[in-house]
């Protein structure tokens, strides 16, 4: 069990990838553990690329090597600092800034901040895993001081909604997402996406969850109380989530893929074993995420 919680320490990922040369023969045992199948004509016949660990069809003679159609894909820098940052997003307790990548890999800010983003694409829910059990939901704002803002939709600050699983007076698993209003649409589409129908959901007598009993017959709307005391735990996962933002990341343009990787973190807090091997696979699933994409 003690060996279960266990994350891979710096010294065994430094052990296990000392070079570029390490990193590719990991991916590409990765990429084709089930088998080679040539993604142009489906062969499953291959020979040498031209590099060490490319892979070429012997029918159409496409040459494929362990990063193309990938999150890796055209790295800018060499792939050893890449399975660095990989690796300190992903065992990082609070997270790791792109300026303090920077720092530690001798790479540009905006080149960390850059491949973050790709890595955060990797942290995306797949929507697999509903919260279960007892769930809690709430909405809360995001952003510096707003003196402009006026009810739930208004100002600069960005609505997310946000929902709990509680397991034995804590809390086990969170998801969050940015939203452009607190309407039932908004609301609604969050939870079908991310719990469970049968769960027993708690939120509060905002008028958007007014009807939601329809699709959640366990669902309870109650008064948050004073200063959200009906609501303490979900108050305290808000609040230790925007701690996160502020502390790791000062500010943030695009708030989503920051949700992401706090929650890719936070619901495996208790399994942190494999959780850089995992993040690798999720990052080998993903197809390329041109930074056009994600420039704003």
């Amino acid at each position: 069990m003690e060996k279960r919680y266990k994350s891979l320490s710096i010294f065994e990922f430094q052990e296990k990838f000392p070079s570029d040369r390490e990193c590719y023969k990991y991916l590409a045992e990765l990429k084709w553990k089930e088998g080679y199948i040539c993604k142009k004509c489906g062969n499953t016949s291959y020979c040498k690329g031209i590099k060490e660990f490319d892979r070429q069809c012997t029918r159409c003679c496409r040459l494929e090597s362990p990063t193309s159609g990938t999150l890796f894909h055209q790295c800018k820098f060499p792939i050893l600092k890449a399975f660095y940052i990989v690796y300190y997003i992903s065992t990082s307790k609070n997270g790791i800034s792109s300026c303090e990548l920077s720092r530690k890999l001798e790479l540009r800010q905006k080149t960390c901040w850059l491949f973050k983003q790709k890595v955060m694409k990797a942290m995306e829910s797949s929507g697999n895993y509903p919260l279960v059990g007892t769930v809690e939901v709430d909405e809360t704002y995001v952003g510096g001081q707003d003196d402009k803002a006026i009810g739930r939709n208004e100002g600069k600050k960005r609505i997310v909604v946000v929902g709990i699983e509680k397991v034995r007076g804590g809390v086990s698993r969170w998801y969050g997402r940015v939203i452009e209003s607190a309407s039932k649409a908004n609301l609604g589409s969050f939870m079908r996406d991310h719990i469970a129908t049968d769960a027993q959901v708690k939120t509060d007598c905002w008028a958007g969850y007014k009807g939601m009993e329809k699709e959640f017959p366990n669902l309870v709307r109650e008064k948050s109380g004073k200063k959200g005391e009906n609501f303490g735990a979900m108050h305290r996962v808000i609040m230790m989530f925007k701690a996160w933002v502020r502390g790791t990341h000062h500010s943030v343009v695009a708030l989503q893929p920051y949700i992401n990787e706090y929650t890719y973190r936070f619901n495996r807090h208790m399994m942190k074993e494999g959780i850089f091997e995992n993040l690798v696979v999720r990052m080998l699933a993903q197809p390329p995420y041109p930074y056009k994409a994600f420039i704003y």
